[in-house]
């Protein structure tokens, strides 16, 4: 795989965004609760990854780690999913699969939205310590996972921990419209290295509400300032961008916090220049508007 620092450069194609927006803004909610790791699933530690943190590290099985992922899709990812509602703005699912036969309201729910959904892993694992076999084995999985639940074969992924170097490929492979597993650029390119054309459309970890465990963010009003100083920037240059958002349902799913994301919702929904899309109309633009060479 070679390495490409110069993308698209000085010249940045005109992404021609519906309505002659300037900005996509894509919301994605990560549902992973239920798929990270746990003592009662078979793995030897429970998951604190992404968590509130605790005071002591527990060997074995953490109960209270365990009740903040549950916090996420018993009470979290409904404020999200009324916020929206209210809102009717769209938005993606980021899937860890596993999580969903656990959770057939939220299922029903992503249903009636008519949200779409995009694979993030079956389980918390690491993509690039498998074999070519065990991944394809995964990517299945948790496709069928996806589909069986949600009622619709997830035309994206992004893999939870790191991609191996076999995992676009597989993708490619089982008929996957594009993948996010890159940071690179603010705009969906084209990849060529496996013998045909794939789409990419880049995910960010910086406009995410991961700062709030991580970072040290305290607030809902740090949340609305940090995104829309963003927004605010994107617009204010020539040309077009699109904008990641990442929430958890555990972590933004909480009412201080939540506060920020229902002002953000409040302000773009009313903004001539921001095209706010669910990732698959990101991607069917791109494809009709900038089809592979």
């Amino acid at each position: 795989m070679i390495r490409d620092f110069e993308g698209y450069g000085r010249n940045p194609p005109n992404a021609r965004w519906p309505g002659g927006a300037k900005l996509a803004i894509n919301f994605v909610i990560n549902h992973e609760e239920g798929g990270e790791r746990s003592v009662p699933d078979g793995d030897g530690v429970s998951e604190v990854g992404l968590t509130e943190g605790g005071t002591i590290s527990v060997p074995g099985r953490d109960l209270g780690a365990e009740s903040m992922f549950q916090y996420g899709s018993r009470v979290g990812f409904w404020r999200l999913y009324r916020l929206f509602r209210q809102q009717e703005l769209p938005c993606t699912i980021y899937a860890a699969a596993a999580a969903l036969p656990r959770t057939p309201q939220i299922c029903a729910a992503i249903r009636e939205a008519g949200w779409d959904v995009v694979g993030h892993g079956h389980k918390w694992v690491t993509h690039a310590e498998m074999t070519l076999e065990q991944e394809r084995e995964v990517l299945i999985k948790a496709t069928r996972t996806i589909e069986e639940t949600c009622g619709q074969k997830p035309l994206g992924w992004y893999t939870r921990y790191a991609p191996s170097m076999n995992t676009r490929q597989l993708l490619m492979e089982l008929g996957y419209l594009y993948d996010s597993d890159a940071y690179d650029d603010e705009l969906p390119y084209w990849n060529y290295e496996h013998g045909r054309p794939h789409l990419v459309i880049p995910y960010t970890l910086v406009n995410n509400d991961v700062r709030f465990p991580r970072n040290g963010m305290h607030t809902g009003a740090e949340f609305e300032e940090y995104i829309m100083g963003a927004i605010e920037m994107c617009l204010s240059e020539p040309g077009s961008r699109m904008l990641n958002i990442g929430l958890h349902n555990r972590i933004i799913g909480h009412p201080a916090r939540a506060i920020g994301l229902k002002r953000v919702l409040e302000r773009v929904r009313g903004m001539k220049d921001v095209w706010v899309a669910a990732r698959r109309d990101i991607a069917h633009h791109w494809i009709k508007e900038h089809p592979a060479k």
